[in-house]
């Protein structure tokens, strides 16, 4: 009995202190998580702000198939900003739940989309991304002084409208992806792409720019066919 009721106690302070932790006004890190200067990312505050938003994408994550709606509730409240027909695909996994992520419309992220979301992540309209996909904001000094003390820094990352990254791509903190680009499977975006590219590899490089052929055909001598598309 005694060993229940600790339990008991020990879960009562955590709920308490987790219902504490969302009446802190989150604009009050806002120069250590978004001011892109070297900050410790282990206050004791800022930590029990950040299990607010984990406890939404585990009650995310535990979702039914079926239960569409109730993920479409979720997303809402869990992101920075979601637009319209979003969708990601469980599990999902974010340092801050997604808070600092921003959905333009459409946008679809398959199965394992991690989101490293200590500073802000913009993703455009008709974005797609595969499996595995993986966007970072947080980086640490080279210094190994600072590194032991897990001093840490944010830099975004923009991804633009209607863009494709393929499965297991990695995008690194601070790079800008352009309009309508497609990253080709496994590649490690290292610096920014322009729009209307085709870039692949790691480190990821521009292999070409979209052109005509691509309206012509949609994968090597398989011919697009506009009027069944219409």
């Amino acid at each position: 009995c005694t060993g229940d009721r600790i339990i008991k106690i020990i879960s009562k302070k955590r709920k308490s202190y987790i219902m504490e932790q969302k009446l802190t006004s989150p604009n009050k890190w806002d120069k250590e998580l978004h001011g892109e200067n070297i900050y410790n990312p282990n206050i004791k505050e800022l930590v029990g702000f950040q299990m607010t938003c984990l406890e939404k994408m585990y009650d995310y994550n535990q979702t039914r198939p079926s239960q569409m709606e109730k993920r479409a509730e979720l997303i809402k409240e869990m992101f920075a900003e979601a637009g319209e027909g979003c969708y990601i695909e469980p599990p999902f996994y974010a340092n801050w739940g997604g808070r600092h992520v921003h959905l333009g419309n459409h946008v679809y992220a398959n199965f394992g989309l991690t989101c490293v979301d200590d500073t802000h992540i913009y993703i455009g309209d008709h974005t797609m991304m595969g499996p595995n996909v993986n966007l970072a904001t947080a980086n640490h000094p080279l210094l190994p002084e600072l590194r032991e003390k897990a001093y840490q820094y944010n830099l975004p990352i923009h991804i633009g409208k209607n863009c494709w990254l393929g499965a297991g791509v990695i995008v690194v903190p601070g790079v800008t992806i352009g309009d309508n680009t497609v990253i080709g499977a496994g590649s490690v975006v290292t610096k920014d792409i322009p729009a209307n590219s085709l870039a692949v590899g790691n480190p990821c490089r521009v292999l070409r720019e979209l052109n005509d052929h691509d309206r012509e055909y949609y994968y090597r001598d398989r011919k697009i066919d506009w009027d069944t598309l219409k």
